[in-house]
């Protein structure tokens, strides 16, 4: 902390305030406190540095390398999925907008938290879904993260270590459907005990097929956007920036396959 120490420790007592921060020892609120000021000056410097996009302090600021690492839940495997690939002809002439937000149409649902989880590939799963079944029923359905991770260890994914959201997709083709929230339960950031309970009669969206959009089309990304609703999207989430990212376009030069 070295020399702004009394003003850094007002800045964190703010912190702790607000997140309803309480750690177990001071050792440990030591070590936070380091954290956070190695973060917030992180914050500082990117944001002097004139870039597309602007980072702020949050929840997560007073969280290590080593911790936010545990955040990021992608296993990739070498199984090629069944997923069609996206008929980008089909759309070739038809004149997209140069922007659309589909939270406007009410289509999408608040951001969540994961929590200490890695379980970002069922964030990418429901949120697609919910904007599909928008668009079909006219009416806007939570869907269960929770569900897909208690359930679908037997198609390759890890719940809070991992997974990828075609084996969700294809869980959810085998078993008729999605739980909604109200149905399942509140998204726990953990397995419930090892415990799959959903049941056969609540389950929604049947889906037949899903299709993988090329990576780097973003041609076939607006199309699929603008005709089918919200697509889930894997993004090199590893970097420190994006942990603090608050909002522009986001562009990492350090960044690997998006």
């Amino acid at each position: 902390v070295g020399q702004h120490q009394p003003w850094a420790h007002r800045v964190f007592h703010d912190y702790r305030r607000q997140m309803g921060r309480r750690y177990g020892s001071v050792r440990e609120l030591e070590h936070r406190q380091s954290t956070f000021v190695h973060n917030m000056r992180f914050v500082h410097s990117r944001n002097r540095a004139a870039l597309s996009y602007t980072l702020s302090l949050n929840h997560l600021a007073d969280r290590t390398p080593q911790e936010l690492a545990a955040l990021r839940g992608r296993r990739r495997s070498g199984t090629p999925n069944n997923g069609l690939p996206f008929p980008a002809e089909l759309y070739a002439g038809i004149i997209l907008p140069e922007s659309l937000d589909w939270r406007m149409y009410g289509a999408v649902t608040p951001v969540k938290d994961q929590a200490v989880c890695g379980s970002c590939w069922s964030f990418a799963t429901t949120g697609a879904m919910e904007g599909a079944l928008f668009l079909k029923t006219g009416v806007l359905t939570p869907l269960s993260q929770q569900v897909l991770i208690d359930c679908s260890w037997g198609f390759g994914n890890y719940a809070c270590d991992g997974g990828e959201e075609w084996r969700a997709y294809e869980w959810i083709k085998k078993h008729g459907g999605i739980a909604s929230t109200e149905s399942y339960g509140s998204y726990k950031g953990q397995v419930r005990n090892g415990l799959c309970h959903y049941n056969q009669s609540e389950m929604l969206a049947k889906i037949t097929g899903y299709v993988n959009i090329t990576s780097g089309n973003i041609t076939a990304v607006k199309a699929a956007i603008y005709k089918h609703g919200p697509v889930a999207v894997s993004i090199d989430a590893s970097h420190k920036t994006f942990s603090f990212y608050s909002n522009g376009i986001y562009y990492e030069p350090k960044c690997g396959e998006t």
